[in-house]
């Protein structure tokens, strides 16, 4: 569907930030309409078009980031590499190429769709919900990453043993290991066996 801007302006001179929509979708992932972002995420919440990339090095490691403290959502949890919602008439696979760049500063060099997953994750800490139709995406990253400090608070590339110890002790986002558990069968064929995931 052609969208020619993605963003509506507020129309405040004090600087407040474009209000960016969410593509709204049933639970056959077909588009419905638009809604705000944070509007969105507010209970019960609203089902949405989102998508989840894990990026592994040429080790079979997964990136990890910590998304950044002034996030409005999760802040200062550990993550998958990238994750976000695509505009409105966005195809998943560039909004997921697209946000890695923006976050990471890095364009995989590989980048293959891994299915979908549908969830619904309140966090108890914002008190907002995931309600996510969820396109996932893994590839490969072999370039040095540049994150966005407004983005990102931190990276890691982890093998699935340091994952689960790193998974015991720190916080990380609801939606991680649903996502994760989800896109397996695909990492599993682009990382290999000796890999471990």
């Amino acid at each position: 569907m052609p969208i020619t801007s993605a963003t509506t302006t507020t129309g405040s001179s004090s600087g407040t930030a474009d209000a960016i929509l969410l593509e709204l979708v049933d639970e056959d992932g077909v588009t419905i309409g638009t809604a705000e972002k944070l509007a969105a995420h507010q209970p019960p919440g609203q089902l949405h078009r989102a998508f989840s990339v894990f990026l592994f090095d040429e080790h079979g490691r997964l990136l990890l980031q910590r998304r950044a403290l002034g996030k409005y959502h999760s802040p200062g949890v550990w993550s998958n590499t990238c994750c976000g919602h695509p505009y409105p008439g966005e195809a998943p696979f560039a909004a997921a190429a697209r946000r890695t760049f923006e976050e990471l500063g890095v364009s995989p060099s590989l980048l293959a769709e891994a299915g979908t997953v549908r969830y619904n994750h309140p966090d108890p800490a914002s008190g907002l919900v995931e309600q996510e139709y969820n396109h996932l995406f893994v590839g490969m990253v072999q370039s040095p990453l540049r994150p966005d400090p407004q983005e990102v608070g931190d990276t890691a590339f982890v093998t699935p043993a340091e994952l689960a110890e790193r998974h015991a002790k720190d916080t990380f986002s609801s939606w991680f290991l649903t996502v994760l558990d989800a896109a397996r069968p695909a990492v599993r064929e682009l990382t290999g066996p000796s890999a471990g995931w």
